[in-house]
């Protein structure tokens, strides 16, 4: 419980007075959540690209606080991005097309690896997000990160970024999905989670359950479009983008129950998580963490408050466990 909203104590009553009545508080509940073995000491985690490396918002609140953390996905070499335009609102979120633009695994490790593993040893994990077009390319990524960051907790491996040229291709069936996993599983004995595309969710999450990932995170932007109709051209520099915000927080929410459903995997529900409440809906639909997004674009500082906000709502509950409440959703 945060300093803001502990009772304060105005120091000791006065001789011969009756005690001020003060009623028992309930006990802060255990937040301590498990996501694909990678432990968290609560559920909120960070949707990457969103969140940087996380240095960046130390000036606002104390990032360790956080569950854990997954930083911008990061190649074997640096990526350009997209040209022109990379992000334009719409109702209800935005629309983006940053192509994930990074600077590689050596160039990320050597300028911000020192403080991401001072931050592992704050208490907070480092899930370091794996990208790439072939899967030669997730490959010799996964390898150099085995090799220069010791400090990472475990992989989130994007497969389906739909602002590349070949969109979200590999995670947008079954076997392709299974077939990325299955490569790199011998590469690594630290957790492997996967950021599904938001397709075949059912039948994707059993693939890779049996191809050997430790947990699913779902769901990556769903791809829209947004035209200015003055000039009758995308707000963007391409024809579509990415859509997150709160806008598709219900299609987040129906598609993390249905993994939830269809595998025995831990979930990382992704999508639209603005308030406590939304994150709430995530663990009653059965996922184990939560990761917020957009809305650190628009308050730095929202993470903290929504975090709060959870633990309120356990209480409220009256539950003292937030995994008892994982998966308590009834029609």
């Amino acid at each position: 419980m945060s300093d803001s909203i502990k009772p304060q104590t105005s120091g000791a009553p006065a001789p011969n007075s009756a005690p001020a009545h003060t009623p028992a508080s309930a006990p802060t509940p255990n937040m301590a959540v498990n996501f694909a073995g990678i432990p968290m000491k609560n559920p909120l985690n960070t949707a990457s690209g969103t969140f940087g490396q996380g240095w960046q918002f130390e000036n606002f609140f104390d990032v360790s606080r956080l569950g854990a953390i997954t930083i911008k996905g990061v190649a074997d070499k640096p990526w350009p991005g997209n040209d022109g335009s990379r992000m334009a609102d719409v109702y209800g979120g935005i629309i983006n097309s940053v192509g994930l633009q990074n600077p590689g695994v050596e160039c990320l490790v050597k300028d911000n690896g020192e403080y991401l593993e001072s931050l592992t040893k704050r208490g907070c994990p480092v899930i370091c997000q794996v990208v790439g077009h072939t899967i030669e390319e997730y490959q010799n990524a996964l390898r150099l990160f085995e090799e220069l960051a010791p400090w990472a907790a475990g992989y989130e491996i994007n497969i389906s970024c739909p602002n590349l040229g070949d969109g979200c291709a590999w995670g947008a069936k079954p076997e392709t999905a299974a077939e990325v996993i299955k490569s790199l599983r011998p590469l690594t004995k630290r957790p492997l989670a996967v950021k599904m595309a938001p397709v075949n969710i059912a039948e994707t999450a059993r693939a890779l359950e049996d191809a050997g990932a430790d947990g699913l995170s779902l769901i990556n932007s769903i791809s829209g479009m947004a035209i200015d109709v003055q000039t009758r051209r995308s707000k963007i520099a391409r024809p579509t983008g990415g859509l997150s915000g709160p806008a598709f927080h219900p299609i987040a929410l129906r598609m993390v129950y249905e993994a939830a459903q269809a595998t025995k995997l831990p979930i990382n529900g992704v999508g639209g998580v603005m308030t406590g409440e939304d994150a709430a809906e995530f663990i009653l639909a059965g996922a184990t963490s939560v990761s917020v997004g957009l809305t650190s674009l628009a308050d730095p500082t929202s993470p903290m408050r929504i975090l709060e906000e959870l633990e309120s709502w356990v209480v409220s509950q009256g539950a003292t466990d937030i995994n008892s409440l994982r998966g308590a959703f009834e029609c």
